[in-house]
């Protein structure tokens, strides 16, 4: 019995050290912690759990079998955040440069299954030079056996991917079917073909940076939903974000006390509105300044800035939120921004999450670009994603209601439950310029005719009365007030019971 106790302690032993202790210098020397360290960051103190530390490859060719570490690689097992339960696997670069091998698969797989089982989240902190070269097929068998469970799991069990150093090929796609991709600064990278593959192929000289990093991703592609400086912020981050999300798509989201009274009146909101209606102002003050204790997680904050998504609270719930930034690009809505909102709807339906959503839309985009880069199915893909949710959905329209993006923006026809608008609001088919210039042609000639026709537009239209005369709005609201509305809102749809029509799934206008 001894000697099996001192076998196990010098495996224990092996499996911590990783690659061993050069490669771990060598990745503190890059910023970057070990596999272990990062979870010790992530979960509670003590709570980890570690599952297959002694699991090794099984690969005999190259050399191989003479090359054997325990955990082959990755770190799996469950813990707590804030003492609710997830799942986790680290991947570690020290070992095989972190490279996926059949037995590494098995490992995240069985983590991913209990996951879905016990109705958990899972988290997967990347760190992966891609397929382990030396078993060939099986590997790739191994990306696909994850690449299912993701499918399975999706809508199911929040899944959340965390990039801390490279990812790369058929990785890549793990993480592109989870929920939500957090990257690290100038550490970690994601690209389907490297650098080097991309030179031969297309002769463009380009580095990992600027193919696959942070900056790339949550800039010019939109794959990233937030970048951040370190490890260690990245980590205290993704904790504080696990906060919003509830376990599986059975549960509430998590409740937090706030000392931020629901009747709460915010007078400077009276004023944020320009009475220029040409001129912008920052959606971001109105979130602030509604949610509690002006605490806002926003996503993908420096891509497709015309439109702001994000987490925030209510009277301590957790809500989605969805607004027209009119800072960019006025608010229009165009390709980028309808995806990115598209995405963030779904999964907020998906997970039981009420969406509040804020609307200052002149439109959609015009332009050859957009409309040859498909802007009909794209903008179709947010109106889809709207009309189907079932949770809560509550709406403000702050000012402009143009056209097809009123009813896109959670419109009382799309089954908005609550829909009200300032008095500064304006919903019509269109601005008043443009409307008399196609009703009015024959005054084209005469811009003093022209601009008496468009006071008669605005003062018949540039208003909410005429929607709120049709029901298609709840109720006009003082900018002041809007916490209040809102938070009564939602609390009297806490219980809302709503189903779409059975089906194996819809099809969204891809």
């Amino acid at each position: 019995m001894h000697d099996i106790i001192q076998a196990l302690e010098a495996k224990r032993d092996a499996a911590r050290q990783g690659g061993g202790a050069a490669r771990i210098e060598a990745q503190h020397r890059k910023g970057r912690l070990t596999a272990r360290e990062r979870i010790e960051v992530l979960l509670d103190p003590g709570s980890f759990v570690e599952w297959d530390m002694f699991v090794e490859h099984r690969c005999v060719d190259f050399g191989m079998a003479e090359r054997r570490v325990p955990g082959d690689g990755v770190v799996t097992g469950y813990g707590t955040i804030n003492g609710r339960l997830m799942f986790v696997f680290s991947q570690d670069f020290t070992v095989f440069g972190g490279s996926l091998s059949e037995s590494h698969a098995e490992k995240i797989c069985k983590v991913m299954d209990h996951a879905a089982k016990m109705g958990a989240p899972v988290i997967g902190l990347n760190d992966s030079g891609g397929a382990r070269i030396q078993e060939g097929v099986a590997s790739l068998g191994g990306y696909a056996e994850v690449f299912q469970r993701n499918v399975l799991a999706s809508g199911v069990i929040p899944q959340i991917s965390l990039i801390m150093g490279p990812c790369a090929g058929g990785a890549v796609y793990s993480p592109a079917m989870t929920d939500f991709i957090f990257m690290v600064k100038n550490s970690s990278y994601m690209y389907v073909t490297g650098p080097e593959v991309v030179k031969t192929v297309t002769h463009e000289e380009v580095t990992h940076e600027e193919l696959g990093g942070a900056m790339t991703h949550s800039t010019r592609s939109g794959v990233c939903d937030r970048a951040f400086e370190n490890d260690l912020e990245a980590l205290l981050m993704l904790r504080r974000f696990m906060s919003y999300l509830p376990a599986s798509n059975r549960e509430p989201p998590p409740y937090r006390p706030t000392p931020d009274p629901g009747l709460r009146a915010e007078p400077s909101l009276d004023t944020l509105v320009p009475d220029n209606p040409n001129r912008p102002y920052d959606m971001k003050e109105v979130i602030l300044k509604t949610c509690d204790d002006a605490e806002f997680f926003e996503l993908q904050s420096d891509y497709a800035g015309n439109i702001v998504i994000g987490f925030a609270r209510m009277e301590g719930h957790p809500v989605g939120i969805v607004a027209n930034q009119p800072m960019v690009l006025a608010g229009c809505l165009d390709i980028a921004s309808s995806i990115k909102a598209a995405r963030f709807v779904r999964f907020c339906d998906c997970f039981n999450i009420p969406i509040l959503t804020f609307v200052d839309v002149p439109g959609f985009m015009p332009g050859t670009a957009q409309e040859y880069g498909g802007i009909i199915k794209h903008g179709a893909k947010l109106l889809y994603a709207y009309a189907e949710a079932t949770v809560p959905k509550v709406t403000v329209i702050t000012r402009k209601a143009y056209g097809g993006a009123y009813d896109v923006m959670s419109s009382k026809h799309l089954r908005g439950d609550v829909n009200v608008a300032w008095p500064s609001a304006e919903i019509a088919v269109m601005g008043a310029k443009g409307a008399v210039e196609i009703l009015y042609r024959k005054d084209a000639g005469d811009p003093q005719r022209l601009a008496a026709h468009a006071e008669a537009y605005g003062d018949a239209f540039s208003n909410p009365f005429v929607a709120a005369r049709r029901g298609f709005i709840d109720d006009i609201v003082m900018p002041h007030d809007t916490r209040p509305q809102v938070c009564r809102a939602l609390s009297m749809l806490r219980g809302k019971e709503l189903e779409n029509p059975w089906k194996k799934h819809g099809n969204m206008p891809l």
